[in-house]
């Protein structure tokens, strides 16, 4: 291959030159300018020393080699993980450039010396789309088929992982950044919004409550929907994705996962959901509770319940500003979406939504009064105080379901209670996660996750 480099040692050869290998240093070059080398050992270090190395994309590099004395070209020896690929030659009689394909990348070589490389569909999927995430990594799409894609990533060129959605999405993650590829070709990025690894209920922005668990040395999430556990499921390998609703959440394989609600301008992490206090007598005939609100974290609504003024709701935000209010005289805040139903009963109960229409409320009773505090006469039964030391959420229809403390087993049915204290969601801070630097890591989802 190098034959000019065989053409000096021998011309010198036959001329009784003395060939000696030169020790070259960087700068070298230069400095011969004053004392001219044999011809020899000036084509042996031309023909020895590549002018560059270039660094491509997938992985690929090539070094770049000046050839030729009264018609120069150049070669370009093609290396990806320390194997040689192939070579190509591009001017004099090569043509202007010289192009191959190498590991899925077109390699082009021009008679200036300059390589480039570009992914090219293969057989595994056909290139739809580039995104570039939140931090700077570059996303290749690749359709595989009708609910198969792939998504290769790349960061500054150089390949960080692979994340393949089939039949299922898939999700990759690094440090706290969450890429997640559906089995459809769309995709969620977000960064952060992380909760830890303990065993509870967690409330999403949306509302949707999910219950974390750990058996067998596995960590699954379950929904609770009306008090009921849904059934869990476990994550196998790395991460898994799943979507509740409209939330999409990555569960690691640590138990830290991450929720994000498309739509949502303020995203937050999963908050544990903690008992709701206890009703408070605040007079002889007068009883408040402070229960969470449908409109969003930090929202609550206080319900005070006296025999003679009648039921009262006020809807504060988390600065305590308030934004609505719903009483016996007026039990219906329309615009705002608070109702009070039986405000001239002892057993009332208040309903909230976040939006108008056909929009079901979310009922919860109102405190009972405190014991004595009957009317004379009345045919009325006054709905029983919350229970201390249970969850309970509201259904729409105006019942109520107790939500267990601890693991809530697949499919498991509990029994409705009168009671109607709401969840209530703790301000916990979201953590990060432990694994630092696991880069988007190859994850592929073919068959539905484990259920147990």
């Amino acid at each position: 291959m190098r034959t000019a480099l065989r053409t000096a040692i021998a011309t010198a050869l036959v001329a009784g030159v003395a060939i000696t290998a030169p020790a070259l240093t960087a700068g070298a070059a230069f400095a011969a300018a004053t004392t001219p080398a044999p011809k020899a050992t000036a084509a042996a270090a031309a023909e020895d020393v590549p002018v560059r190395t270039a660094q491509l994309a997938g992985g690929l590099s090539a070094e770049v080699y000046a050839e030729g004395d009264q018609h120069p070209y150049y070669t370009a020896t093609v290396v990806k993980g320390g194997r040689t690929l192939g070579e190509l030659k591009a001017g004099a009689g090569y043509g202007g450039k010289d192009a191959e394909v190498f590991a899925g990348h077109s390699v082009t070589l021009n008679s200036e010396g300059v390589v480039t490389a570009t992914a090219v569909d293969t057989p595994k999927g056909t290139l739809v789309r580039t995104e570039t995430l939140l931090t700077g990594t570059v996303a290749k799409i690749y359709k595989v088929n009708q609910l198969d894609y792939r998504a290769e990533l790349f960061r500054q060129g150089s390949p960080v992982g692979v994340v393949e959605a089939n039949s299922r999405s898939a999700a990759g993650q690094d440090n706290g950044e969450f890429f997640v590829l559906n089995q459809d070709g769309t995709t969620h990025n977000w960064i952060g919004n992380i909760a830890p690894n303990t065993p509870g209920l967690y409330r999403l922005v949306d509302g949707t409550v999910l219950q974390l668990a750990k058996k067998d040395g596995r960590f699954g999430l379950q929904l609770i929907e009306n008090g009921k556990g849904r059934g869990y499921t476990y994550v196998n390998g790395a991460r898994a994705v799943w979507t509740f609703g409209n939330a999409v959440v990555v569960l690691e394989s640590d138990g830290q996962f991450a929720a994000y609600v498309p739509g949502y301008r303020n995203q937050a992490a999963p908050k544990p959901v903690v008992e709701a206090p206890a009703p408070v007598t605040t007079g002889e005939c007068t009883v408040q509770q402070v229960v969470p609100s449908v409109f969003g974290f930090g929202w609550t609504v206080t319900l005070t319940n006296d025999l003679e003024k009648g039921p009262k709701a006020v809807l504060t935000d988390e600065q305590g500003k308030v934004h609505g209010t719903a009483d016996r005289a007026h039990p219906f805040d329309g615009p705002v979406g608070l109702k009070i139903e039986g405000a001239g009963t002892l057993a009332p109960r208040f309903g909230q939504r976040t939006q108008g229409g056909d929009t079901p409320f979310r009922w919860t009773s109102f405190p009972a009064l405190p014991k004595g505090c009957e009317k004379d006469g009345s045919t009325a039964s006054p709905a029983p105080s919350a229970t201390t030391g249970t969850n309970v959420t509201t259904n729409n229809a105006g019942q109520t379901s107790v939500v267990p403390k601890g693991g809530v087993a697949a499919g498991a049915e509990f029994g409705a209670s009168d009671d109607s204290t709401a969840l209530v969601a703790a301000g916990a801070g979201a953590a990060s996660l432990a694994a630092a630097g696991l880069g988007f890591v190859v994850l592929r989802r073919r068959a539905a996750a484990a259920r147990v």
